[in-house]
Order: C-alpha cells, then structure tokens, then sequence
C-alpha cells in the first residue's frame, strides 16, 4: 500500500472522545465513506487483494463489514455473503460463539452461500480485540470453503487483535491497510 493511500484514508477517518463509553476514542470512517475519492481508493485497495488472492467470494461482518465489503465484491467481481449477529438470517445458518471483554456474542452466516470449492476474503472496517475477526475465521473454516486472507480498513495497533488474528488465520495472509 502507498503511503499516499495510508494518508487519505487516516485523513478522512474521525476521533469521537467517549463514545461508545468514557475512555473509548471511537474510529468514525463515515467522513471516509461521504469522501467519494477515499471510499473509491479504499474500494479499490480491497478489490486488489480479493483478486491477487483469487476470491471467489468476500464476507462482510455486521455491520460496517456490510458497507466495505459489498462494493470490494462488486469491484472485484465476486460475490457477497453477510455474516451477521446471531438471529438476523433466515433459513438454514451455521453460527459460532465468542467471547467478549464482558460476556460472549455469536455471529451466523447462511448455510448454503459458501460452497468447498469458494475462496473466501473476510473484510471488516477496524480489527480491535479481534474476537469477531477470530469467530469468522472459525465459521469460515466450518462451511468448508478455503479461507484465503483477512483484510481490514484500519487496526488498532494498541489492542492485541492483530496478534490474535495472525495466530488463527496461521499460513493464510492479514492485510490492514492503515495501523494506529
């Protein structure tokens, strides 16, 4: 990634102090995503991996996940597949549980949108603690596609997410295309 990239996309990323709780400094990417030339360039960057990578599929986690990587597929020319919060799908899921700093969470993608033969790029906006990254790779590994890489907006460098998604992920490679 050029360093002209890193830039415009850290530029166009907000500090909100305290939310969602007293001590948090919140990582907004909406001006990110109302700028059209950092959402194209950041579009783009994602697109460029799911195609070195050979994707045949890219998975959005809920929510901003969703809003990232439905248009990486479509630059891409792959297709799309949510996972969502536990309870959001209908039909037929495969879920998987995680734990959290106080309590657990579980995440569900459809059964049938992920095929053994599927190539899979997990994207999400900003990689924190890792927990969901870590339940997706899990899910992912569980439909029997092959998982071909995680790639990221931003990681927060401070928390050990990165560290935690390298060590499930083994071999397979972790993009994050700005670290703060």
């Amino acid at each position: 990634m050029t360093e002209g990239l890193s830039d415009l996309l850290l530029s166009r990323v907000r500090d909100v102090p305290d939310h969602p709780k007293p001590g948090i400094v919140f990582k907004d990417i909406t001006p990110l995503l109302a700028d059209p030339e950092a959402f194209g360039a950041l579009t783009e960057a994602l697109a460029a991996t799911a195609r070195e990578l050979g994707a045949t599929k890219v998975v959005g986690l809920e929510a901003r996940g969703f809003i990232l990587g439905a248009p990486v597929a479509l630059a891409a020319g792959v297709g799309f597949v949510p996972v969502r919060k536990v309870g959001k799908l209908p039909g037929a899921t495969l879920s998987q549980s995680y734990d959290l700093e106080y309590g657990s969470a579980e995440i569900e993608i459809h059964a049938e949108d992920l095929a053994a033969d599927d190539r899979v790029l997990i994207v999400d906006d900003v990689l924190a603690t890792g927990g969901t990254a870590e339940a997706a790779i899990g899910l992912i590994r569980r439909t029997k596609a092959t998982l071909v890489g995680l790639a990221v907006l931003m990681e927060l460098g401070f928390l050990p997410g990165g560290e935690r998604v390298r060590l499930a992920l083994g071999e397979v490679p972790y993009q994050a295309l700005v670290t703060v």
